[in-house]
């Protein structure tokens, strides 16, 4: 073992019981040489895995409490060797992991991952600056402004939203989101609750927070009910039509009852790609009926905003000029690894305002003329992520970020084709982007089991869901190494697995 990797012994006592003397030639650091060495070992490793990802079972086959009898009780008092972490892997972290990037995984939504990604992240983390304010890292500020109005021109946002306009807009960068929701809500919050205390001087701010109430569709994210609970405000659940999307019609039936009641609506959800079946809420009509309202209008575009990047896809957003704010995921679709939820509000001081605890530590000569992002977001600290945008955005290029969107979209056309000539089956949706929603014929229970044995057999991996008590499977593309293969493997085991339970009934 090297010098390098020796402990400190003033973490020591000795026999007496007294603390030795600091040794002033013991470095308890990994250095640069072995640093290299390590890092290349990891980027070795890192490129055999994806590479062979299709090779592992997509489902770890563990029960809970696997891991603690292969590792010791507790942390070594000396120092191991890197080779030995690196062996550890494959013995201890590999049998329990769920494999999101394997062509076979087709649960939930994708996580992105590429290459350029995990290099930039490399970068983050050697940088390791904390950019809450402009002067922590001015880079690490402007570069994420900057590639906030890259996306939002991807995108064709209108330019009230982008910090290049010279308007009050501008994009940031948000852990997920579900923070972009709650940071939407307590922005429309602060709004509100101005604009009442001007009309009503003599009501207190429980009595105005009592009144709130803000909307979503019936078929939003779980997380719009969570920002509700979080920001303190009722939140309602409106109905959904047939193909479960939020219509203006029943926004406005929704408005008018709460007014009558003598409550104060003051947000909106509106999700283009829901999580259930990728439905997408009308926005040309909830947005002028929110506008007329005097509501603020979030977008919620997680998983299909990616998709918007491609114009045959970007009917879905009209009427995106009657939103206040909205957001999508890179890390979900367009090849930047997690975290990265961008998001972008046409008056951000309404956030900034919510947010805005100005300590002497935190102040600094050019407050005022750049983004203190710590301002935008319910964290302080945050990570060097506007990395990942450039580095990938630069090395694949817009075209061929669209080429990955049109090829996802391709493989969930060839399942479902796969699927409604299977007699035995029928979709519960229309096929929207890289889902196809679809069900065995016949009860719920039936179809419950065929998920259970589809994923105890470990060879892909689905998840469900339900609408109007009517219980179906999901399965997203989720993998950049997804090819046309995959999508009739994928498709045999659902096939095989049917044929399992079919048997099993007899």
């Amino acid at each position: 073992m090297s010098k390098s990797n020796k402990t400190n012994p003033t973490a020591r006592t000795n026999g007496a019981g007294k603390v030795d003397k600091m040794d002033p030639d013991v470095s308890i650091d990994m250095e640069a040489p072995e640093f290299k060495d390590f890092a290349k070992s990891m980027v070795d490793y890192i490129a055999e895995y994806l590479e062979n990802i299709r090779d592992r079972r997509v489902l770890p086959d563990v029960k809970p409490g696997y891991l603690q009898p292969l590792i010791p009780d507790a942390a070594p008092v000396k120092p191991e060797s890197w080779q030995d972490v690196m062996q550890d892997i494959e013995r201890v972290i590999m049998p329990g992991i769920t494999h999101w990037h394997s062509p076979k995984f087709h649960a939930y939504f994708p996580t992105a991952n590429s290459y350029p990604a995990i290099v930039a992240d490399m970068l983050s983390g050697a940088i390791a600056c904390i950019g809450f304010t402009w002067i922590a890292s001015p880079a690490c500020t402007e570069l994420e402004v900057a590639m906030l109005d890259w996306l939002g021109k991807m995108l064709e946002l209108p330019a009230e939203f982008l910090a290049c306009s010279g308007g009050k807009g501008g994009g940031v960068i948000q852990g997920t989101a579900s923070e972009a929701t709650l940071v939407a809500l307590l922005g429309a919050k602060a709004k509100k609750m101005k604009e009442v205390r001007e009309t009503h001087p003599d009501w207190d701010d429980h009595t105005i927070i009592s009144k709130l109430v803000g909307y979503s569709s019936a078929q939003a994210h779980s997380s719009v009910e969570r920002a509700g609970l979080l920001g303190g405000v009722k939140l309602r659940s409106v109905p959904a039509d047939e193909q479960n999307r939020l219509r203006g019609e029943a926004l406005e039936k929704a408005i008018e009852q709460d007014l009558a009641d003598g409550l104060i609506p003051f947000y909106a959800v509106v999700t283009l790609g829901t999580t259930n079946s990728c439905a997408f809420d009308r926005l040309d009509e909830c947005g002028p009926v929110a506008n007329k309202h005097n509501v603020w209008v979030h977008v919620d575009a997680a998983y299909a905003g990616s998709a918007f990047i491609c114009p045959e896809h970007r009917h879905h957003m009209k009427g995106i000029e009657t939103a206040d704010s909205f957001n999508f995921n890179p890390h979900k679709w367009m090849l930047v690894n997690f975290d990265c939820s961008a998001m972008w509000l046409k008056d951000p001081s309404w956030v900034v305002n919510a947010f805005n605890v100005d300590p002497l530590y935190l102040k600094h000569d050019m407050q005022g003329s750049a983004p203190d992002y710590r301002h935008w977001q319910i964290p302080l600290g945050r990570r060097f992520r506007a990395l990942k945008l450039w580095f990938v955005l630069r090395l694949y290029g817009v075209e061929n970020l669209q080429a990955h969107i049109r090829r996802h979209c391709s493989y969930a056309q060839q399942f479902a084709e796969l699927c409604v000539q299977d007699s035995r089956f029928e979709l519960a949706a229309e096929v929207n982007m890289g889902l196809v929603c679809f069900r065995l014929k016949g009860s719920n229970e039936r179809n419950e089991a065929l998920l259970k044995r589809i994923n105890g057999r470990g060879k892909i991996h689905l998840v469900p869901a339900k609408i109007r008590d009517v219980y179906f499977l999901r399965m997203a593309v989720c993998s950049r190494f997804t090819r046309p293969e995959d999508m009739e493997y994928s498709w045999q085991e659902v096939s095989a697995a049917a044929d399992e339970e079919e048997q099993q009934q007899k």
